[in-house]
């Protein structure tokens, strides 16, 4: 499952993204004061999914899902330096800043003004900040370990950390660094917040939201008309514009309704879909699925992942005792109407526990219990 999780200034509009993400979850805990957190599911929106469904009219209909955590308010910067000590935030995927460019004078920003520029800045100085307290802690912790053995793995991650406090101390996220390899897998493990992938949410007033164009097009406006331009291309991120109020008020309608609504905004998808979709494409998430008469669900999975660590998502026996996948297309299934269509024609491939899993993919995993 992907993890991502909230960070935002006060008045930003994180809390109601985060209500308008987890509209249809079960929550698993929420926050009921300063520095605790609320983590939701949403449901994954995926057209492929209810083709299936339709195709095969299961019992069950599983969506993939994505977990969302947010953080209650601590502080003016929505609590970062308390991120460096919540599991849920030092674990997730990616972080999702909202960003506040709506003005509304019964909402006070905390600085004074609404400036989306600056308020991505300061967050982004102070996710560094915190990671390059954590990054001096580790080297001395390094350096006193090495006066008592010295091994090769010792030398190499303080010669990671290192590289790692010289991009801090420039102010430099740790995202932007080319680690490869060992050294990436390194800098996973410290868990540093300046080194997740990061998704800007330009929260837009409702004006702004309506005027028409691509979503590209969109996002491309918001950022020119508050000046995240060039933070964006310097901090390595990604972005997408919403409007969480109206979002939200549209997300409680009923089906028929929301589609008009959002029809009338000249948008294609909700916020929902837009937010989440945008975690899946900056996280390089595909999706591939699994059909039959009892269940058709979608899994997610890191794009590039073998068939053997595919299949490990389902199930780690599945994994351990690995056979054979048996891979058609979601076009071909859809196309033939059936799997024994697809196999009548050759479209239906046994690969091996190497094989690269491509979006889309409709497998059955043969193993041995």
């Amino acid at each position: 499952m992907l993890r991502a999780a909230l960070v935002g200034f006060g008045s930003s509009g994180k809390t109601t993204l985060f209500q308008l993400m987890t509209s249809a979850r079960e929550t698993a805990r929420p926050a009921h004061g300063k520095g605790e957190t609320s983590i939701g599911i949403s449901k994954v929106p995926d057209a492929r999914l209810d083709r299936l469904t339709a195709l095969y009219n299961p019992k069950k209909r599983v969506p993939a899902t994505v977990e969302f955590t947010d953080l209650a308010a601590a502080g003016q910067s929505g609590g970062v330096k308390a991120l460096v000590d919540v599991a849920a935030y030092k674990n997730a995927d990616a972080l999702v800043h909202v960003l506040r460019a709506f003005h509304d004078p019964a909402v006070t920003h905390p600085s004074g003004s609404v400036d989306p520029a600056r308020d991505a800045q300061t967050m982004e100085e102070e996710l560094i900040l915190a990671d390059l307290g954590v990054a001096e802690r580790r080297l001395e912790r390094l350096e006193k370990d090495l006066k008592k053995v010295r091994t090769p793995e010792l030398e190499r991650e303080r010669d990671v950390v290192t590289v790692c406090r010289a991009a801090l101390e420039e102010g430099r996220p740790l995202r932007a660094l080319d680690l490869k390899g060992e050294d990436l897998k390194r800098l996973r493990g410290f868990q540093f917040l300046s080194a997740k992938p990061l998704l800007v949410v330009i929260n837009l007033d409702e004006g702004a939201l309506s005027t028409g164009g691509e979503a590209a097009t969109r996002i491309e406006r918001a950022a020119e008309a508050t000046g995240l331009t060039k933070f964006l291309t310097r901090a390595a991120t990604a972005a997408v514009a919403v409007c969480a109020k109206i979002e939200l008020e549209i997300s409680r309608l009923e089906p028929p309704d929301a589609a008009a609504f959002l029809a009338d905004l000249g948008l294609a998808e909700s916020g929902l879909d837009r937010v989440i979709r945008a975690s899946y494409d900056l996280l390089g998430y595909i999706s591939f699925f699994t059909v039959g008469e009892d269940e058709c669900r979608a899994w997610s999975i890191p794009r590039a992942t073998p068939a053997q660590l595919a299949a490990g998502e389902i199930h780690s026996d599945i994994a351990r005792g690995f056979i054979r996948a048996e891979v058609v297309t979601y076009d071909a299934l859809v196309g033939r109407g059936s799997m024994a269509a697809c196999r009548d024609r050759g479209e239906v491939r046994l690969e091996g526990k190497e094989y690269v899993v491509e979006d889309g993919d409709i497998i059955n995993f043969r193993f041995a219990t």
